[in-house]
């Protein structure tokens, strides 16, 4: 699918039919003919825009002759076992003379806040300022995301101390497996930061400095901040897989004490319950032999509740 967008500086943000010199391009999941037309449109090799539609991508920055490549990987959400969880793909940014061209599997937030215009004082004639928002604006994602994944550890946290079934620490892994994909994209986007900072490859003029490093300390944070969670969650994890077992001896302590009380009467009952000869079977001829019987294997059941208690078994 593609879509235009064209705004002037401190001026709406709107969409467009036809191209014009100063738009951005959004290009998300293409066919062959749209890569063909933006190719040709703005000089694009083929493999630059096919980048970013392999999700082994790594990130970088590239500087080809009449235009610049910069691959980062930005956040997105996929369904693991029904549910829905994060993870990261490829977005090609291409800074060209003409305009500036996002290639993505995906909708991403990143593109979708864009395209709404709520990323302030986004301007797309301004190329290489879009690019150092686009690259904020997804840093600011990834800070919100690792946020609800503390709270959907805390909810995880609350509910393993009183499981016993395995689901609750299979979210918890799921919860692990998005943090790594967020912490080695993050990783990876750091040093295409560090780059854009250290060379010329991305013209930028002096009040985009500013933008771009506070970019390079939300990715920081951001870096901080799924390291510090993974920490905490891989000890957590530890700990409660721990906590579960225990949960399931107890409730195995509980029924084998159970069926040991239950056992003492049943044995009891068994033994009259042989088809046997009454002679020489105590209390068999008394009026009162079946409550006698029935009260002494009661009193026995209840003398083993009591031991156990004194153990501290129950």
């Amino acid at each position: 699918m593609k879509a235009m967008f064209l705004s002037e500086q401190n001026g709406p943000f709107r969409t467009i039919d036809e191209f014009v010199d100063g738009a951005w391009v959004s290009l998300i999941d293409p066919t062959k003919a749209e890569i063909e037309e933006v190719s040709a449109e703005f000089g694009i090799e083929h493999d630059h825009l096919h980048a970013a539609l392999d999700i082994e991508e790594r990130s970088r920055v590239t500087a080809e002759e009449g235009y610049v490549l910069i691959l980062v990987d930005v956040l997105t959400s996929e369904l693991r076992g029904g549910q829905s969880w994060y993870a990261t793909i490829p977005l090609a940014i291409i800074i060209a003379p003409r305009g500036i061209v996002t290639v993505c599997l995906q909708k991403v937030p990143v593109l979708a806040a864009a395209e709404s215009g709520r990323i302030r004082s986004l301007a797309t004639t301004l190329k290489s300022r879009f690019a150092i928002q686009l690259l904020l604006r997804s840093a600011g994602v990834y800070l919100g995301a690792l946020k609800n994944i503390e709270k959907m550890t805390d909810d995880a946290e609350i509910n393993l101390r009183r499981s016993t079934r395995n689901r609750e620490l299979v979210d918890m892994l799921e919860i692990q497996k998005s943090l790594v994909y967020i912490s080695t994209s993050l990783a990876s986007n750091q040093r295409v930061l560090d780059r854009i900072v250290r060379t010329t490859i991305v013209k930028k003029y002096p009040e985009d400095d500013d933008l771009l490093q506070d970019t390079i300390v939300e990715n920081e944070q951001a870096i901080e901040m799924a390291n510090i969670y993974s920490g905490i969650l891989s000890g957590t994890m530890d700990a409660y897989a721990s906590v579960i077992s225990n949960n399931q001896n107890a409730i195995m302590k509980t029924l084998a004490l159970v069926t040991i009380v239950l056992s003492i009467p049943t044995m009891i009952f068994s033994a009259y319950g042989m088809n046997v000869e009454l002679t020489g079977m105590p209390f068999a001829h008394s009026f009162w032999g079946f409550l006698i019987v029935v009260g002494f294997s009661f009193l026995l059941a209840v003398a083993a509740v009591v031991i156990f208690i004194r153990m501290r078994w129950f």
